[in-house]
């Protein structure tokens, strides 16, 4: 497997929520390996002067725009301004997600919506209109979900967030069986405790949560963003050519907790 050099030269990778620590991880990794980076998020262009000085230092091409993925025409408007600057998007990474912490008694049916448009049909929108370009140019290319293990393992108090989640595993794997006779490669990465993004603002805010937290896994150990981004370059890497419709569940072992071991 290829992690080293410039694998991915000649590539564009297009990056929802780019300005997370996930999203802002993968950038890095995909432009360490010779891609041409195009990421979006919510937050105004100014917010983005950080990352994008940070990916340009790689000796790639970047860009930023303020895109809502719930909104199928600005998706339809960025993936296409993409294509005019860096050229097609050959490596799509869908990862905006937003999290909602209610259970299903309590959240109010408007925060149901929006998760659901941002973390279900914002990943369809980029997925599905970034699939329609490389299909029209008759090109492969690698599509990757930023999943969760909470797509099958019930988390109570995030319901909107578990359903989003395995209603996305079932796209990425009807998407798979769609476009394998193209060469598009799709497939999800499933994380479970990330030390990062909002987990780890929760953390911070309960002394004592963060640890509590890492001896819950098997392993004892929490995931960073890096090794996320990590297991994404490695599904984008051209010699990944059979992988599709899988997810890479990376949890250490906290799918493996039942009430008889734990």
């Amino acid at each position: 497997m290829s992690g080293s050099g410039k694998s991915l030269a000649n590539q564009v990778a297009v990056i929802s929520g780019g300005l997370g620590d996930i999203g802002r991880a993968i950038a890095m990794e995909l432009a360490r390996r010779g891609a041409d980076i195009a990421i979006s998020d919510v937050r105004h262009p100014r917010d983005a002067s950080d990352a994008l000085g940070a990916i340009a230092a790689l000796g790639v091409r970047c860009r930023y725009d303020q895109v809502d993925v719930a909104n199928d025409e600005a998706v339809d408007t960025w993936v296409r301004a993409v294509e005019q600057s860096l050229g097609v998007g050959s490596l799509v990474i869908a990862n905006a997600a937003i999290v909602t912490i209610a259970d299903f008694r309590t959240v109010l049916p408007e925060q149901w919506r929006h998760e659901l448009d941002v973390n279900l049909t914002g990943s369809f929108n980029l997925a599905r209109t970034a699939a329609a370009r490389l299909l029209h140019h008759q090109r492969p290319g690698r599509i990757v979900f930023i999943g969760s293990w909470a797509a099958h393992a019930p988390h109570p108090n995030i319901v909107a967030y578990c359903v989003a989640k395995a209603g996305l595993r079932m796209l990425c794997r009807c998407m798979a069986l769609d476009l394998a006779p193209h060469g598009i490669l799709v497939n999800e990465v499933a994380p479970g405790y990330v030390d990062a993004g909002l987990s780890a603002k929760l953390w911070a805010k309960n002394p004592g949560s963060r640890e509590k937290a890492a001896g819950r896994v098997p392993t004892g150990k929490l995931i960073d963003a890096a090794e996320v981004a990590t297991q994404v370059a490695h599904l984008c890497e051209p010699d990944n050519r059979h992988i599709t419709g899988s997810v890479i569940v990376m949890d250490g072992g906290l799918s493996l907790v039942t009430p008889a071991n734990r």
